[in-house]
């Protein structure tokens, strides 16, 4: 059934609503003069789905190829495709369908594996196996994005912002 509406919609003081579910969309909002604006996101990446040849969890560094879209990121490739999105801000091609659906971080703030000692604000490239490790003369098509912390470990996971050089 239809719900027209004359008025105003208001939520009531201090709750969050949801509109739709995650298995529920909407298609298109048409408005004759849309004043709606988003001022704020809950996650900090834009995102979308790739068929990839295996599921991955979220901060591999992944690239073009293998038997689908995107596989596990080897070593100074120059077929960077993202990282592993945990949580992304906008999500694109939100429909895709297949055995193993992935997020791909593009761009914007996202959790990812790292390999090696790096400093805040370092280019980080595929390091392989699914890690970045520091760069700062990279390769074209080698950048994942730069690091926003420091890390002196062996293997673990720092924040980055991806699709920046």
């Amino acid at each position: 059934s239809n719900v027209t509406v004359t008025g105003n919609i208001f939520p009531t003081a201090n709750v969050i609503y949801d509109l739709g579910t995650n298995g529920l969309w909407f298609n298109n909002v048409y408005a004759l003069s849309f004043k709606g604006k988003s001022s704020s996101a809950q996650y900090a990446d834009l995102a979308e789905n790739y068929r990839s040849d295996q599921q991955y969890e979220p901060g591999t560094v992944l690239e073009f190829g293998g038997s689908a879209e995107v596989t596990l990121a080897q070593d100074g490739t120059r077929a960077i495709a993202g990282v592993v999105s945990t949580n992304p801000a906008y999500l694109m091609n939100g429909g895709l369908t297949g055995t193993n659906v992935v997020s791909v971080a593009l761009m914007g703030r996202t959790p990812c594996k790292v390999r090696g000692k790096i400093r805040k604000g370092d280019m980080l490239v595929s390091g392989g196996d699914g890690y970045a490790r520091p760069d700062n003369s990279p390769q074209l098509g080698s950048v994942i994005g730069k690091a926003l912390e420091d890390f002196d470990g062996i293997d673990g996971v720092i924040e980055v912002v991806v699709g920046r050089l």
